[in-house]
């Protein structure tokens, strides 16, 4: 049995979002979700064939709702981030792996 020890700094709020990522290193966007989100980082869903590893750096692009777009000034949360986790446990049921990102 493995023990897991939290490493978190702050709190996270489950939030289900819609999010596209840029990935650099395959100049392409891809299109996933978001599980849970916090100050440093996020943790989110993508398509099984996303080509993404630990250590790569990616835009996430969270968009806004067209109200809050006019309160902001703009349609979207842009973040940059390294990725520090790539879960693919749930690879065979949802053809979706999750990735951990923190934030810069």
């Amino acid at each position: 049995m493995q023990t897991l020890i939290e490493q978190r700094k702050e709190t996270r709020s489950n939030v289900s979002w819609p999010v596209s990522v840029w990935i650099p290193q395959a100049n392409r966007f891809v299109v996933g979700r978001s599980c849970n989100v916090s100050k440093t980082g996020v943790f989110i869903t993508l398509p099984v064939t996303a080509p993404v590893r630990t250590g790569h750096y990616v835009e996430l692009n969270f968009p806004r709702t067209e109200t809050l777009a006019k309160e902001k000034g703009q349609f979207a949360r842009i973040k940059r981030g390294k990725i520090v986790r790539v879960d693919r446990k749930n690879l065979l049921e949802s053809a979706e792996i999750g990735v951990g990102i923190a934030f810069e």
